[in-house]
């Protein structure tokens, strides 16, 4: 397949709230540098305002953000305002809010509920938007988000977000949010040797709302990217299909449901053009069966 003829359409579509997307997108993250946040070398800024541009040439329309992803040299939303503004009218930015992060970098403490008002307009500022299209509330650790996520809700309200989401949640979160106002998205950490997260696949699969894992590439490599050794079952089906063991990844990911949005990152235009080519590659049965066995089978 040559790159003129991928497109992210090819994956199919799904409504966050009423905003039409394609099912695979991108996260912004890893635009920032070789490693996350301040750690690693800086990006190339004129590659990855590149590869923002070549993102939505593909048919990419839903980019991932958030203004705490930044380094030394690069800010995710600075590059997708100078790479996209102005923006098409199909173009959804969604971006989190809840952690912290002072001038120099450092993790500071979790927002509280009358901080998070500031972190949504630091996001407009930096993307230059009247209102955020999807505001995701990172929890965290916290057992009860009411009041943080009822603050959301009241900025909602207020025009400042159009769509609220949360973030690394076990299902009562979902709960205690539903309550307050409506979840458009889940974005959870999830990918086959990441166990444990189908409660949540499930729970959004049954109340129609968009389930968004990160880290689906990287795996147990994290924020550091794809850095351990591959499994040999997800290279046998790679070479049998004739593509990466990203694209495996990734599309067990999509196989998992309509409902499941892929947004993974990457700074390299080749990666970029193979991530949103995956979504015309089809799993077997047995391909999914064994790649679900990994998960099942590690601590």
């Amino acid at each position: 397949m040559t790159s003129h003829s991928v497109s992210a359409a090819a994956s199919g579509t799904w409504l966050l709230g009423d905003l039409k997307v394609n099912r695979i997108g991108f996260g912004a993250m890893r635009l920032t540098g070789s490693a996350a946040f301040h750690q690693g070398t800086p990006s190339n800024r004129d590659q990855s305002i590149t590869v923002l541009r070549r993102a939505v040439e593909l048919g990419v329309n839903h980019i991932d953000t958030a203004a705490f992803y930044f380094s030394r040299l690069r800010s995710a939303n600075e590059l997708i305002n100078s790479a996209l503004a102005p923006y098409s009218d199909d173009l959804v930015i969604a971006t989190k809010v809840g952690p912290a992060r002072d001038a120099s970098g450092e993790w500071a403490d979790a927002a509280r509920p009358d901080q998070l008002r500031g972190q949504v307009e630091e996001n407009l500022r930096q993307l230059g938007r009247d209102y955020l299209d999807v505001v995701n509330l990172r929890i965290m650790g916290q057992d009860d988000i009411s009041e943080h996520f009822g603050a959301l809700a009241k900025l909602r309200a207020a025009g400042l977000v159009r769509h609220l989401g949360i973030s690394s949640a076990r299902p009562e979160h979902l709960a205690q949010a539903q309550a307050i106002a409506p979840v458009v998205c889940v974005q959870n950490r999830y990918g086959i040797d990441m166990p444990g997260g189908d409660e949540m696949l499930r729970a959004c699969a049954a109340h129609g709302i968009a389930f968004v894992p990160f880290f689906a590439i990287a795996g147990k490599g994290r924020e550091a990217g794809a850095v351990q050794a591959e499994h040999d079952e997800v290279r046998a089906i790679a070479d049998a299909h004739g593509v990466s063991p990203a694209q495996v990844r990734l599309a067990w990911i999509l196989q998992q449901g309509a409902h499941v949005l892929a947004i993974p990152g990457t700074g390299n235009p080749a990666h970029l053009v193979a991530n949103v080519a995956t979504g015309t590659l089809r799993l077997t049965d047995g391909e999914l069966q064994l790649l679900d066995s990994i998960g099942r089978s590690d601590p």
